[in-house]
């Protein structure tokens, strides 16, 4: 057996070892970037039914006529959520003062989270119910469109059903 034909095989060896360990750290970093990913989304998704939650069970309990309307007035536009009204921690407030605060209140919350919220009537139901809508990174809290450039809507509805777009960010939940 002549030597000089065996010269070098083992760095070859060496490199391909190299080379398959190097896909694997690579393969392996990409499933970890993945997990990270998906863990966000989950605790963004958590963070949003909390909110939408909370003002649910806020239009519950405040659930007179005057203050429904003025709930879903408030919800309405982010100007109308931004507005500061009476602070019902410290002062009495009657039924649609107290939506206005809640509404205050959740709009505070959701943007601290970087968050949208907007409540509008269900979509696809005949029932005429509320749905609280909550969305955060490219996604606009409405339904079938939206008026910000470089932002997707958060669902399209057909005649008695909705689903949620392609890549958007949010969740729906029906109020009342």
């Amino acid at each position: 057996m002549n030597m000089n034909k065996q010269q070098g095989v083992g760095l070859v060896e060496v490199l391909v070892a190299l080379l398959l360990l190097s896909i694997a750290i690579l393969g392996f970093a990409s499933l970890q970037l993945r997990a990270v990913q998906a863990t966000s989304e989950g605790a963004n998704r958590i963070q949003a039914m909390n909110l939408a939650r909370d003002l649910a069970e806020k239009i519950r309990m405040n659930n007179g006529t005057d203050a429904l309307a003025a709930y879903q007035q408030n919800m309405g536009s982010q100007s109308a959520q931004e507005t500061e009204g009476t602070n019902c921690y410290n002062n009495f407030c009657l039924p649609a003062a107290k939506a206005a605060f809640d509404v205050h209140e959740s709009y505070l919350q959701a943007q601290k989270l970087g968050m949208v919220m907007n409540m509008i009537e269900c979509p696809g139901t005949a029932n005429g119910r509320s749905c609280i809508y909550v969305a955060w990174n490219k996604t606009d809290a409405t339904d079938n469109t939206t008026d910000k450039t470089g932002q997707i809507a958060c669902t399209s509805s057909q005649q008695s059903s909705f689903t949620y777009q392609d890549n958007s960010t949010c969740i729906v939940m029906e109020a009342f």
